[in-house]
């Protein structure tokens, strides 16, 4: 490869380096706002050669993929090694915009300490770019902005220059307002307090820049004037900070370039008669224009319309060429088109990657500040028992060090090595290097087994790692401090070869240091997705990525030849090593389940199926869509069903001796959002876990278990207060009041949560009443088996010690008044009461879907036997199951009696379209059951954006249909958005004098949207379907007539 083979003048990634001297960055952006076309710019300037200029722009180096070029979109993050003007080595790392490749971001950002947030002058901020800044600031990195496109102002919309500067100073607006509503947030503020007071360590912040951690709330984080904002036009090359312009006039308006720099932005003007930067209102000029309309871009305006009018042979174009010291190739400027000659003329008046690199260096941390900062989110304080602690104080003593050193980025030879590696890529063994750092052959080990090589993607946090060096593997799941109970969570490998990555090129190196990037071949066979590498057992693993979306779009594949299945199967691992966000299964059925984030991410994977990794054809079902149950009742409605006495579902074990009755309500919309949102944390409070992470992070929420828990017992009751508010003009305060203490009651009898023990759905304890506790039934006595508020007390609704009594008072009244045995009997029968729901939950009624925002009241009661039975455990373990179906049958039976609903998700959909492409648009939205919520015109232009949810079940072939009925002018972005109730009752059968009058028995009654959906549903799985198979069942007539 000639990227490999570049001369080693300046060993970037070796050991020893000064940290000081590295920078770390990744592109963040919308879709199609010129991440891709920044990147060729840098790389062409700063790239030793990897791209020659004339390309930079319309090469898209870093989209390799032909799967890239032929969409030309960014599928994947890549990263370049660069070098900028004064020696710093950068580290860039540019990202896909697209949602569907979302899980490339995240592994961006981890990596990286800071990033550049492109941002289309025209297009303005979009829904990618509220994702970017969310990223920036869940990663902690130092965000800057880049306005891209500014020459679409001039060329374009014809936009004056003060109209250009109301545009462009409300989109830093529009940008600063999103990022200071995330640092605002309550939940985001306590992040930032726990975050912003990392332990102490040796790493000094005096290269910090001032404003990166300590901003003062009220303070912009983008101002022009602070120089983390560049203006810019990648396309053609050029791009400044207002500095630039400051040390240009101050010398010819004879002022220092400081204080002129400080006009340069906002309400300043220049008095030039004092020569003094004042306000609007000491200025006496009829019309002032603001100095950075009048000095910096009238002068951009005049530049473009003299070159594009008179072209690079004129005599004012020379002149201003020699004025600027400008060096421009004479057949540059003689040439014929003027887009080339105004291209040449500012790209070297005002270079991109002079100002781009300049911000980069200047702006943002080395590792060794930004890992002081990231540190409390990287590898958060785990709290180690005293049990723990005094059992391996050696372990937990290594450990706190391991942390220091990835705190103070230690790059001594005896720091601890601390990797992490954020995702696994594959490339073809043909293109790895021949030759290694010496010249000497590379052994690639696995070339004839495979044709694809598996790397790390990753970075180095603490200490040199060297090729060859053995390392331990630490899945998320590690503990050091649980030791040989562990074990299955790591592994020690021993590494094959280290490489920089210059793009799609790699070049071999012999050892990296601290705070650099890194590809790491010999890990394909060790790690999944992600994991951490250290040089010692006792190191805590790194905290999982957050992702901005989960994989909804599911399809069954099989290969068209069932004799391929073996390379299927083996193609499809390989995949899911590969992509980071893809999901593989296999159901009950046999069928081989792939799940994407959306079409175009499932275009993708099932191209490097064909073409990659299984290498045969393959046949795709339609998507499976996921949908969930519930019952009807929101808002108001929800209010007044909980004044009626509701409905028990009742069930008996065959035995006889257990009788389940259950109660199911419907959870407010607000509380199981929240209850969805936290399933992580859930989990971990409820198992009593520290606040390692087993998946997503929710980036609100703090990493200490106390601190966690009573935020989120606050946001489950401001959930319910949420809800009361919406609807309190229409329910009187006396019902709401009512409402919200019976709520508050019920969180207090959180026994368990479902499906699999964090899911939104709740199972409430019975209420505990003495007189309820021992009763009667046919001559036999029967207890009510109550289990103990688990959930509630882990999140502080009740205290264990009040748990613990109302315990032992209610056992110790079952045991006076029943048989000790009768009480022993139902305290392990607790567990499967909890596993009848668990399973009851986890598939619905109606299409075996899991439920979705339900409460469970259950009220087990368990009688006596009278026989004699010789083998109690074995009619014991008969009798746990019987309990388990009961408990099952008895849950889905309450739902089908409370008018179940069907729950389907729904994307954001964000178009943008001309106005005469309008209609089409709307016509498209109709046919799928879009419901649009606002439409704007962009303004200066004929574009409109347009923002409509949409079904997930919809969304297939969505955007194809869009494309080809506004002719390719219309573009739609999809974001998962929430999971909405649909209101028609998909087993409605009438029973009422009204409703059998007007439907009849119900057989002429045509099937509704949720039936439609649950009876699709159920015949993918194999369910039984109540559908006429033949809808006339006379005997077919003809025309003939017969005499």
């Amino acid at each position: 490869m000639a990227a490999a083979e570049r001369s080693d003048e300046a060993a970037p990634a070796a050991a020893g380096g000064d940290p000081r001297r590295i920078r770390n960055t990744c592109i963040l952006a919308h879709v199609d706002h010129g991440k891709t076309t920044l990147a060729d710019h840098l790389v062409a300037s700063c790239g030793d050669g990897l791209l020659h200029p004339k390309l930079a722009g319309r090469l898209r180096f870093m989209d390799y993929l032909d799967e890239e070029q032929r969409r030309a979109i960014t599928m994947k993050s890549a990263a370049v090694a660069l070098r900028s003007r004064d020696g710093h080595r950068v580290s860039l790392i540019d990202s896909p915009g697209h949602i569907d490749f979302c899980s490339e971001v995240s592994s961006a950002a981890r990596l990286s300490d800071s990033a550049l947030i492109l941002v289309d002058a025209v297009e303005g901020v979009h829904i990618q770019t509220h994702a970017a800044l969310r990223q920036a600031f869940v990663e902690r990195l130092r965000p800057c902005l880049v306005l891209n496109k500014i020459d679409r102002l001039i060329t374009e919309l014809s936009l004056t220059p003060a109209e250009a500067y109301m545009r462009l100073q409300r989109i830093v607006s529009d940008v600063n307002s999103i990022y200071s509503a995330l640092r605002s947030h309550s939940y985001f503020s306590i992040l930032s307090a726990l975050e912003d007071n990392p332990s102490t360590s040796n790493s000094s912040t005096e290269d910090l820049p001032e404003d990166f951690e300590d901003d003062d709330d009220n303070e912009d984080t983008f101002q022009p004037l602070k120089g983390n904002v560049v203006f810019a036009c990648a396309l053609d090359g050029w791009g400044f900070r207002p500095q630039q312009f400051a040390d240009l006039y101050a010398k010819k308006v004879g002022v220092k370039s400081s204080a002129f720099l400080r006009g340069l932005w906002g309400p300043r003007y220049l008095d030039k008669k004092t020569g003094k930067v004042v306000g609007k209102k000491a200025i006496k000029s009829a019309d002032p224009q603001p100095m950075f309309v009048e000095f910096v871009l009238s002068a951009l305006w005049k530049m473009y319309e003299l070159v594009l009018k008179d072209g690079g042979e004129s005599k004012r174009v020379k002149k201003l060429v020699e004025n600027f010291q400008l060096k421009i190739p004479e057949r540059e400027l003689k040439n014929k088109d003027p887009k080339v000659v105004l291209q040449s003329v500012m790209s070297r008046w005002l270079p991109l990657a002079d100002a781009v690199m300049d911000m980069v260096v200047e702006c943002t941390p080395d590792p060794v500040a930004a890992q002081g900062i990231r540190v409390a989110r990287l590898m958060p304080k785990r709290e180690v028992t005293p049990e723990d602690a005094a059992g391996c104080p050696e372990v937990v003593a290594e450990a706190e060090r391991v942390r220091k050193c990835v705190e103070a980025c230690d790059v001594t030879v005896d720091a601890p090595v601390v990797v992490y590696v954020s995702k696994m890529f594959a490339v073809p063994y043909k293109m790895l290097p021949l030759k290694g750092v010496n010249g000497e052959l590379l052994n690639h080990h696995g070339a004839s087994e495979s044709e694809e090589c598996f790397m790390a993607f990753a970075r180095v946090f603490s200490g040199i790692l060297r090729a060859g060096q053995k390392v331990f593997v630490l899945s998320p799941l590690y503990d050091p401090v649980k030791g040989d109970e562990v074990q299955k969570h790591v592994q020690e490998v021993e590494l094959q070869y280290l490489y920089e990555m210059l793009g799609q090129g790699l070049k071999p190196v012999a050892s990296v240091g601290a705070g650099n990037v890194v590809a790491i071949q010999g890990l394909g066979q060790h790690i999944l997705k992600s994991a951490t590498l250290s040089s010692t057992k006792s190191c805590w693993p790194f905290s999982s990525m957050m992702f901005q979306a989960s994989p909804m779009l599911k399809v069954a594949i099989e290969p068209s030849n069932p004799t391929d299945l073996g390379a299927l199967i083996k193609g499809l691992k390989l995949l899911n090593r590969a992509d980071p966000f893809v999901e593989y299964t296999v159901t009950q059925r046999g069928e081989h389940v792939l799940a994407a984030a959306g079409e175009i991410h499932l275009e993708r994977c099932i191209k490097d199926l064909e073409e990659r990794f299984a290498k045969v054809k393959l046949v795709v079902s339609d998507p499976l869509v996921s949908f969930k149950e519930t019952i009807e009742g929101e808002g108001a409605a929800l209010v007044e069903r909980s004044k009626s006495a509701q409905e028990f579902a009742e069930r008996t074990t065959p035995n006889g001796r257990c009788t389940v009755r259950v109660q199911v309500l419907r959870l407010p919309n607000a509380l199981t959002k929240v209850l969805e949102e936290s399933e992580q944390l859930l989990g971990e409070i409820v198992e009593g876990k520290t606040a390692k992470r087993e998946g997503v992070l929710d980036p609100r929420l703090s990493q200490d278990d106390g601190d966690s828990a009573a935020m989120l017992r606050q946001r489950m009751i401001d959930a319910i207060d949420s809800d009361l508010e919406a609807i309190s003009k229409q329910v009187d305060k006396e019902k709401l009041d009512r409402y919200r203490k019976t709520w508050l009651g019920y969180l207090e009898r959180i026994w368990s949560l479902g499906p699999w023990q964090v899911g939104p759905n709740l199972l409430l304890s019975p209420p505990m009443k003495s007189s309820d506790s021992v009763i009667t039934q046919d001559g036999r006595q029967g207890i009510l088996v109550s289990g103990r508020s688990h959930v509630s007390e882990r999140l502080g609704f009740v205290r264990e010690s009040d748990a613990k009594d109302s315990s032992n008072l209610d056992n110790g009244e079952s045991a006076a008044d029943a048989p000790e045995s009768l009480h022993l009997e139902s305290m392990a029968l607790r567990n499967s009461i909890v596993s009848g729901f668990q399973i009851a939950t986890n598939a619905g009624p109606l299409c075996d879907e899991p439920m979705w925002g339900l409460a469970f009241v259950i009220e087990p009661y368990l009688f006596a036997d009278g026989s004699d039975a010789a083998n109690h455990s074995d009619q014991y373990n008969i009798f746990s199951g019987q309990v388990i179906t009961a408990v099952k049958e008895a849950c889905r039976a309450a739902v089908l009696q409370n008018h179940p609903r069907l729950v389907e998700a729904m994307y954001m959909c964000e178009l943008t379209t001309p106005s005469e492409q309008l209609n089409p648009t709307y016509a498209v939205l109709g046919k799928r059951r879009a419901r649009i919520l606002d439409v704007e015109m962009q303004e200066g232009t004929s574009l409109f954006t347009v923002h409509a949810y949409l079904p997930v079940a919809e969304s297939v072939g969505f955007s194809n249909q869009l494309r080809s009925l506004t002719a390719g002018a219309a573009s739609a972005l999809l974001v998962l958005s929430h999971w909405e109730a649909i209101p028609d009752d998909p087993i409605f059968t009438p029973k009422t004098q009204e409703e059998l009058e007007e439907h009849g028995d119900g057989s002429s009654i045509v099937p509704n949207l949720a039936k439609k959906l649950m009876n699709s549903v159920r015949r993918r799985k194999g369910l039984h379907v109540e559908e006429k198979v033949v809808e006339h069942g006379t005997k077919q007539r003809t025309l003939a007539k017969k005499v």
